[in-house]
């Protein structure tokens, strides 16, 4: 059966195919959801995009489609691995096979293959396998919740287990990190960021705002989403605004290593300069997790105390 066909035949929603972009195309993918499609409301589909291809071979027509219907960017997905161009529509129907029978459902797959096009021409037993065993001898997920974990993070599924997963579970395991159905579920972005490359730099870079590493370390366990914030863009602006504007220091994102999650220019920067100007004082947490009723509430009851004290 040809590949488009069988999505065809499927009875899970796909997404609306749409005319196919130029391979330098760089928008990126977004998935549009229409119902269940009809053999004939199908075939009308690729009746009309087949339009767009006129001198390609029906073998290729049949892979687009079948990509388009998943609500893939082809055009895209070809950019960033070339390898698709010379990939079998079977290949690529034996991973979306693979990935369904380990729970995932067909509209997720627009968002696997958009983010991480390389799957498309991945091996189901020297790469999709090995992922799967890692998640469940590894990290003990259930296979009823691999679902869960890749949807989060489809990256996981493109990344060695040798080379990648493992090495960055040995060493959040060092750091102190116990839990590891909780990093899979919750943070499984840290499984595939490098160990070399991302982590060790970032603690480093903490430490050496004037911590002990294990004060940098302790800051990394409250709160694992500091391995994914960049140091340029990150940790220095706000860290300098933290003591040049707002007197502060270490002490401070050593007791709410959250501050560096929010945005300096639309929460911490107004929201200091809002507290200022009204002449109060705030400490951190409080001024920064407040919604914005919150923290006019905060203010306006600080600015009253201030008035019945003097």
């Amino acid at each position: 059966m040809p590949l488009c066909s069988f999505y065809a035949s499927t009875s899970l929603p796909v997404a609306k195919p749409h005319s196919l972009p130029s391979s330098s195309s760089s928008k990126p993918y977004t998935a549009t959801p229409a119902p269940a499609p009809t053999a004939a409301s199908a075939s009308a589909s690729a009746a009309a995009l087949s339009l767009h291809l006129p001198e390609l071979p029906s073998r290729v027509k049949d892979k687009i489609l079948s990509l388009e219907l998943m609500g893939v960017d082809y055009g895209r997905a070809l950019a960033l691995n070339p390898a698709l161009r010379d990939a079998a529509p079977e290949s690529i129907h034996a991973v979306v096979t693979f990935l369904q029978s380990r729970g995932l459902h067909f509209k997720d797959l627009g968002r696997v293959f958009g983010m991480c096009p390389s799957l498309l021409t991945a091996s189901v037993r020297a790469d999709l396998r090995p992922v799967f065993a890692f998640l469940t001898d590894d990290l003990g997920i259930p296979d009823t919740a691999y679902r869960r974990v890749v949807v989060k993070c489809p990256r996981v599924l493109a990344c060695s287990v040798r080379d990648q997963l493992r090495p960055a579970l040995l060493y959040l395991r060092r750091l102190g990190f116990r839990d590891a159905r909780a990093l899979a579920f919750q943070d499984p972005i840290l499984l595939v960021s490098s160990v070399e490359r991302t982590m060790i730099p970032k603690l480093d870079f903490l430490a050496g705002l004037g911590m002990h590493r294990d004060d940098a370390v302790a800051m990394v366990l409250r709160c694992p989403a500091l391995f994914t914030f960049s140091i340029e863009r990150n940790y220095k602006p706000k860290f300098e605004y933290l003591v040049a504007e707002m007197g502060g220091g270490v002490h401070d994102i050593k007791a709410f290593p959250q501050y560096f999650t929010f945005s300096l220019d639309k929460r911490i920067a107004p929201r200091h300069r809002a507290a200022a100007d009204a002449g109060v004082s705030l400490p951190l947490p409080d001024m920064l997790k407040a919604t914005d009723e919150e923290f006019m509430e905060m203010l306006d009851k600080e600015i009253e105390l201030q008035k019945q004290a003097a």
